[in-house]
């Protein structure tokens, strides 16, 4: 049964599904402004035409920061397709962005 179950957590994503990213962020530091290039960059790439990204500065929005348990910033979140999954820093590891995503280097070509 765990064999069967851990399978099914690793299958690949179905091509077409929709990407829901909320990118945090912390006001105009090199940190954030990384991250937000990289996280676009990575979204046009990879995901093109199939995802939405929200780019949300901490201070402005801290309601939804502390509903999304923001502990640092930059933090991508990937809502959707489930499970929800976090990233903390300048999103400048694309391979371990595209692993965590779930995203096949194929899926955005």
């Amino acid at each position: 049964m765990a064999k069967a179950a851990a399978q099914k957590a690793e299958s690949p994503p179905v091509v077409g599904e929709r990407y829901l990213l909320r990118l945090y962020v912390t006001g105009p530091t090199s940190n954030s402004a990384r991250a937000v290039i990289n996280a676009r960059r990575l979204c046009e790439e990879h995901l093109k035409g199939r995802y939405d990204l929200q780019i949300l500065n901490v201070a402005d929005n801290i309601k939804a920061a502390l509903k999304d348990q923001i502990v640092a910033a930059p933090t991508l979140i990937k809502l959707s397709p489930p499970p929800v999954k976090r990233f903390i820093g300048d999103m400048t590891n694309t391979k371990r962005l595209m692993k965590g995503l779930n995203v096949n280097d194929e899926d955005g070509h």
